[in-house]
């Protein structure tokens, strides 16, 4: 792969949830894996395949403590690269920011998630409302080195309500939608970056994760594949909260249990009115341009026939 034609950092991120300036310190190995996503769009279950395939199986592995958000403000930055600094086995990690805000290089691997932003908006409004109530002023309780804001509080607004606030500013109250994936899209012929969809991930399974451990050069027998597929299950990602969860389970209501909803795909068909999503369609055409707007939008039929 020639360097010269690898994306660089262009600039710190600025958004609450983030410290992107981890990356300016941060010094890859060979075959690192990052995971990356927008949000809400099956970041955890990659993540959870990726251990399932370094760690032979296992059904014990705590992702959530040793494959980090990279870039997020919480636990502080240095915590953060100590923690990878120390790991002696295959590195992997999850970031949520755009290519140009993060350090690229040819010594990882990259897999890039996607989903209908509609899904995922959806899925941030579960998210949200998943929540403890006192969850904001739990996460302020946390160590001064942990500043800003971890989770927000549950929203008092409509499902639909959020999607058109998430829509007209961008991925409010998170981050933009938009730029990551644009971003991602422009890089996706790199040979170390793979693109998942969320629809595929959830429809072939297994298939997804023999693309998955061929990219990254993991040995996958046979007979491995059923009890990574039991593992991996919403079922007993869900039952097993506490492994996954970032930040802990005691954030979340149910011990955790509700960071894991329902996981479908075109829910949006049943909750959003079709000008809802005809203006989301038009949207993800200018912002993304169509072959980048048709994969995003894959999962299901599209209200605007002139997108599909």
């Amino acid at each position: 792969m020639d360097t010269n034609d690898l994306p660089f950092k262009k600039r710190n991120f600025a958004n609450r949830f983030f410290d992107a300036t981890v990356w300016d310190d941060f010094i890859y190995r060979n075959d690192d894996i990052v995971v990356a996503s927008y949000a809400k769009a099956g970041t955890t279950l990659v993540q959870q395949i990726v251990a399932q395939l370094i760690f032979n199986s296992r059904d014990d592995v705590d992702v959530a403590s040793i494959s980090p958000w990279i870039d997020s403000v919480y636990p502080d930055k240095r915590s953060k690269l100590n923690l990878l600094e120390a790991q002696t086995h295959r590195r992997f990690f999850k970031t949520h920011l755009p290519v140009d805000a993060l350090t690229f290089s040819d010594r990882a691997k990259y897999i890039y998630i996607g989903r209908d932003g509609r899904d995922i908006a959806l899925s941030l409004f579960d998210h949200q409302n998943a929540a403890r109530q006192d969850a904001p002023l739990s996460a302020d309780k946390t160590p001064p080195s942990a500043s800003g804001l971890k989770v927000l509080a549950p929203t008092q607004t409509s499902a639909c309500d959020y999607f058109d606030t998430w829509l007209e500013r961008d991925g409010h109250p998170f981050w933009p939608f938009w730029e990551n994936l644009r971003s991602w899209w422009q890089v996706r012929m790199l040979p170390n970056v793979l693109f998942v969809h969320y629809t595929d991930l959830v429809a072939d399974t297994g298939k997804q994760i023999e693309r998955i451990a061929a990219f990254l050069e993991l040995p996958l027998s046979e007979g491995r594949l059923p009890t990574i597929l039991a593992n991996c299950s919403l079922v007993s990602m869900r039952a097993n909260a506490r492994l996954y969860v970032p930040h802990g389970a005691g954030l979340w209501k149910d011990d955790g249990r509700s960071f894991f909803n329902k996981g479908q795909n075109s829910r949006w068909i049943d909750v959003l009115p079709p000008e809802m999503s005809i203006k989301f369609e038009k949207k993800a055409v200018m912002e993304l341009g169509i072959d980048c707007a048709r994969w995003m939008m894959l999962a299901g039929p599209v209200a605007n026939a002139s997108v599909g």
